[in-house]
């Protein structure tokens, strides 16, 4: 018994640190201790126990805002998933907190608390600029999300604080919870993000999309979600996630899967722990602390001076780290690391592991390149970002071209016979890639005319790449193939009708948020002169779909209720026969299927509303048929 007493006071005490921003151990090491106390007495009141204590200006919440089920294994989360279709969103690292609107007019915010009740931060949230003040709705709304900095956020509001005389934070993870229990210079708030992922009081929502769009129409910044169906979905997402740990601007510990259809949380329930119908996957994360032998600046595709810590070898999740991540200049700068630092680093998610704080300041000089490693050219400084702008700086085309020769998949063609073409002025940029003739191969070196060949009937055949291949080739930001993909099948599927892709169309397929949107459709407008230097070298790219003519290429149908097959075999009917699926009814929608004749679903009674005509499955058939 003295050891279930030691982990209650244990455990107790790591959620109040972690609740106020001050954690001390890492989530694996906490999860460790709730796994022991699971083991040693599964029924202890500790394990059902949400959030940390309020003591001052307590509020009760009208529904408890519980915390989340969670696995490490994928083979847990499809088991738990069985057949349903569930929707994915990314589990952001800040505070949960809740909203409150009464007809429309945003009037109370408070923090989940111990679940049952919160702590009133009304006066901080009004400070949030990406929370709504009003929204359009009738009665008592409630929107539940999290508050979170990103990267460049918190270099400015770090810079704020020594202004104000003020100790500055140590890290990105901690300062969302040490700000919101500020008791003054609470304007600080206005440095804070907030995106939802919760809505209660409107009856209308019969899914998850549903929420998540109409969360959205109201002025909300929502996280990208999307729409599983099965195990190569979920490895997808899980996949992406990665990407995200490794290189997004704010911190995520994991991903959320909740059940799309409503009418299951309601028939699940919850616990007096956690939703039924929700999961949390977490990758498993360690941290270490580690001293900094030298800071080294990587010059990628797009011109970001990216620093990397060579750090003495330490062992973390299993493997041997020697290279840490130090996010950007305005971090590097902001904390003035340099070598001799003692600095406490992460690793989830088997990615590159990345600087958290600082442990320990050396007493070695501090300093910052002025000119590129790369071309030696003056280097400007953006924000939190330091850039070569040199549009032929050597690493910069270097990044760029492997990239595109990986992804458009040009065999034998190597990083180092890049780099020497590069350096020999045999090719400057993609295009020039399609100039080489084999004479120009064989000046290589160490490149016979076996190889040469080989090369040069290589790039020649990548001219054959479909559409969605050369359009991940680019590098688009945001542009990977899943989200290319998409697009794809969203009804853009020749090159003429993709480059003429705006935000609001972006927007209005799954998947794809109004920040993300304005970045890819930016990116792609700049793409354009060597999208059409490449048509002019042959490239004349086709989707590789086996999409058919028919009576429904080209329409817009939007899918609800009763269905006698799978929903996703629908999708797909209605896509091979070149129909495009909307996750909303609207004017511009074509058709609503279902088998329902009458429905109380919101995207029924707008279809009713707009005349727009509702097909049964049966209906759908003939039209595809005629």
């Amino acid at each position: 018994m003295s050891r279930v007493k030691q982990l209650e006071e244990e455990i107790l005490r790591h959620k109040k640190l972690y609740y106020s921003g001050m954690a001390e151990i890492s989530d694996e090491e906490y999860d460790k201790l709730e796994t022991e106390l699971k083991e040693v007495d599964p029924n202890n009141k500790i394990l059902s126990f949400v959030g940390t204590p309020v003591v001052n200006n307590k509020i009760k919440h009208d529904e408890k805002m519980l915390s989340l089920n969670k696995t490490y294994k994928v083979e847990e989360l499809v088991k738990w998933k069985e057949s349903y279709d569930i929707v994915s969103t990314f589990k952001i690292d800040g505070s949960s907190c809740s909203l409150i609107y009464i007809n429309g007019e945003l009037t109370l915010g408070k923090t989940r608390g111990d679940g049952e009740y919160g702590e009133n931060i009304t006066q901080k949230i009004n400070h949030i600029p990406s929370i709504p003040k009003k929204i359009k709705s009738i009665g008592k709304v409630e929107v539940r999300g999290e508050i979170y900095i990103d990267e460049t956020n918190f270099v400015h509001l770090c810079d704020e604080m020594e202004k104000l005389g003020l100790e500055k934070p140590t890290s990105q993870r901690n300062i969302v919870a040490g700000i919101l229990s500020r008791k003054e210079n609470i304007e600080l708030s206005r440095f804070l993000q907030f995106q939802s992922f919760e809505l209660i009081g409107e009856k209308s929502i019969k899914s998850e999309n549903d929420k998540f769009l109409f969360m959205r129409k109201q002025g909300f910044e929502i996280p990208d979600f999307k729409t599983l169906k099965n195990t190569d979905d979920i490895n997808d997402i899980l996949e992406e996630a990665k990407d995200f740990i490794e290189n997004g601007d704010f911190l995520i510990d994991g991903i959320v899967f909740t059940f799309n259809d409503v009418k299951l949380h309601e028939e699940l329930g919850a616990t007096a722990h956690h939703p039924k119908y929700k999961m949390a996957f977490k990758f498993q994360g360690s941290t270490k602390v580690a001293t900094i032998d030298e800071i080294t600046w990587q010059v990628s595709r797009n011109g970001v001076l990216t620093p990397v810590a060579e750090i003495k070898p330490v062992e973390l999740s299993g493997a041997m780290i020697s290279r840490v991540t130090l996010h950007n200049y305005g971090l590097v700068n902001e904390f003035k690391l340099k070598k001799g630092d003692q600095i406490e680093i992460v690793r989830s998610g088997e990615v590159i592991p990345k600087f958290l704080k600082i442990k320990k300041q050396s007493n070695e000089k501090y300093s910052v390149p002025s000119e590129c490693p790369s071309c030696s050219k003056k280097l400007s400084v953006e924000d939190i970002r330091l850039i070569c702008t040199n549009d032929f700086c050597p690493s910069k085309v270097l990044e760029e071209i492997t990239y595109f020769v990986q992804t458009i998949g040009i065999d034998d063609l190597s990083r180092k016979r890049l780099s020497e073409m590069i350096k020999t002025e045999l090719v400057r940029a993609i295009p020039d890639l399609y100039d080489l003739t084999v004479e120009k191969l064989l000046t290589l070196e160490k490149t016979k005319e076996k190889l040469a060949n080989k090369i040069f009937n290589n790039i020649k055949g990548s001219k054959k790449a479909d559409l969605l291949t050369f359009l991940a080739s680019l590098g688009i930001a945001g542009g990977g193939r899943n989200k290319c993909e998409k697009i794809i099948l969203s009804g853009l599927n020749t090159m003429d009708l993709f480059l003429k892709l705006n935000v609001e169309k972006l927007t209005s397929i799954e998947g794809f948020a109004q920040k993300s949107s304005e970045d890819f459709v930016k990116s792609l407008n700049s793409k354009k002169k060597l999208i059409e230097e490449l048509l002019a070298k042959g490239f004349n790219p086709k989707s590789s779909f086996d999409i058919k003519e028919s009576a429904i290429t080209g329409k817009k149908f939007c899918i609800t209720g009763t269905l006698s097959r799978k929903r996703s075999e629908v999708e797909k009917d209605i896509k091979e026969n070149g129909g495009v699926i909307v996750s909303s009814v609207s004017k511009n929608t074509d058709y609503l299927v279902t088998n329902d004749t009458e429905s109380s679903s919101s995207k029924f009674k707008k279809a009713k509303q707009l005349e727009i005509p509702i097909l049964s499955e049966d209906k759908l058939k003939e039209l595809i048929e005629t």
